[in-house]
């Protein structure tokens, strides 16, 4: 049995039944992170110490018969924007390599409290925006189904650690789609929250109004199990939500007759042009949910070049509101790539950002009106498949996953095919606030219909074709 190939249902059970060793497990994947890391960069830094401890822990609590959860034991990496107390937290960027937090994010004692095992913190690109870079302190992460390709970002690291077996699961964060864009090119599934529905405290931030946290998991099953965790009011955190939590797992299954899906088919098909494979994947995953016995029809929505113009002035402004005391004392210990995305909110006015606001308004109106026909939006996550490694730049063109950090509206992306390459393709499935248990119904009922979840990449026997560096 490949351990570190196990979904965290099917460890959970084992664990449950003291089948399997909290203990056993989590060496399996340190063991795997020591051989396999080097050639992947996906930690900054593994804590083997402190995971196998957590492990014990773990293991007594369930031998005496105190089991958790569906988290218990179950070992997880930490995107380096997550706060943890004792254990450096860098943000990818030398201005904070010798930042050591005094408490965790609130999400990170959520997983704790559930009996979770951190196994160490996950590349991310500078401070959630810097893009894949070669001029920090550490270098940038690789995709697993092709090391000279892109994983994606910003949580870079973590879809590749979930993707190769390097961690069960992951936690990343999502401003424009920096968890749905790694889980698009890694062929995972990564869960934008509700904006809300998870706290962003301890979590180094970006965009105040836009940042989001949330699951990266294999299947959206996971997704659902991390969710019932993840999803608790933080009375100190400004912008989450005190809203019921519905049981994420138990809405799982059911089948998906009546439910109707909107397809805004011109986001992809004319504001910005899909790659074949790409497209060819879509329509296939639509058959699939005709099969399952939903309705589709396509929608019309504003260009989606207004979502992402939209999205980007605010990051660009709150971003710099953020680290402005920075870049004016020490602009020299950021990277080009993150200085330069981060100088630009510099340059936004007071009435840009207000306007931006109140279209931001507008467009979410839209949406909301659109989706009292229909229950779920769907669209690939990424026009293309993952490019060069330091090749692809998020910024330029209009983005497929930007309108529902602009929105707050919850996004799944989940793989739904691969390319002649054996690069994965990807299908993201939006829905309602606050209806993220439907959105995550959708995805599982694709994965346990289709066989792709079976196929994970392949072992790295070879050296790595070098990427440029930029």
């Amino acid at each position: 049995m490949d351990l570190h190939f196990l979904t965290i249902a099917q460890a959970s059970r084992l664990l449950r039944d003291r089948k399997l060793s909290p203990v056993e497990l989590t060496q399996a994947f340190l063991d795997r992170i020591a051989s396999l890391d080097p050639q992947l960069n996906a930690y900054l830094l593994p804590l083997p110490d402190q995971a196998l401890a957590a492990a014990k822990r773990a293991e007594q609590e369930i031998a005496g018969g105190g089991w958790k959860g569906a988290l218990h034991g179950i070992p997880i990496g930490l995107k380096d924007i997550y706060n943890t107390v004792g254990i450096r937290t860098t943000g990818h960027s030398a201005l904070f390599k010798d930042h050591v937090p005094t408490d965790d994010a609130f999400t990170v004692q959520c997983l704790r409290d559930a009996g979770a095992v951190i196994l160490g913190k996950l590349s991310t690109w500078e401070f959630a925006i810097g893009g894949a870079s070669f001029d920090l302190p550490w270098p940038p992460a690789r995709n697993p189904w092709n090391p000279a390709q892109d994983p994606g970002g910003s949580s870079s690291g973590s879809g590749a650690a979930v993707a190769s077996g390097l961690a069960m699961a992951a936690m990343g964060t999502d401003t424009g789609g920096s968890i749905r864009g790694p889980a698009s090119w890694c062929g995972i599934a990564g869960h934008k929250p509700t904006y809300g529905y998870v706290s962003r405290r301890g979590v180094l931030p970006l965009s105040f109004s836009l940042d989001h946290a949330g699951p990266m998991c294999w299947t959206a099953e996971d997704c659902a199990l991390m969710m019932q965790v993840l999803a608790r009011h933080d009375p100190l955190d400004a912008g989450s939500a005190a809203v019921p939590v519905p049981d994420f797992a138990a809405a799982l299954g059911g089948g998906l007759a009546g439910v109707r899906i909107g397809v805004p088919r011109h986001f992809f098909e004319h504001d910005l042009i899909c790659e074949p494979e790409v497209l060819a994947a879509f329509n296939d995953a639509m058959d699939v949910f005709r099969s399952l016995g939903a309705t589709i029809s396509d929608i019309t929505l504003s260009p989606l070049g207004l979502f992402t113009d939209i999205n980007s002035l605010i990051t660009a402004a709150e971003a710099y509101a953020i680290h402005r005391q920075w870049l004016q004392k020490t602009p020299e210990l950021y990277g080009e790539r993150g200085r330069l995305r981060i100088m630009a909110g510099a340059f936004v006015q007071a009435a840009d950002y207000v306007n931006a606001q109140r279209e931001r308004t507008r467009l979410t109106r839209e949406v909301a009106s659109v989706m009292a026909d229909v229950d779920l939006l769907m669209m690939p996550t990424r026009q293309m498949v993952a490019p060069v490694l330091g090749g692809y730049d998020s910024a330029v063109g209009p983005s497929l996953t930007r309108p529902f950090n602009m929105t707050g509206f919850p996004a799944l992306s989940i793989c739904n095919g691969f390319a002649a390459s054996g690069l994965p393709t990807s299908l993201q499935i939006a829905g309602r606030p606050f209806q993220d248990h439907i959105v995550l119904r959708a995805g599982d009922a694709f994965e346990q219909t289709t066989a792709l979840r079976t196929r994970r990449p392949p072992l790295f026997s070879t050296p790595l074709v070098s990427a440029a560096a930029d």
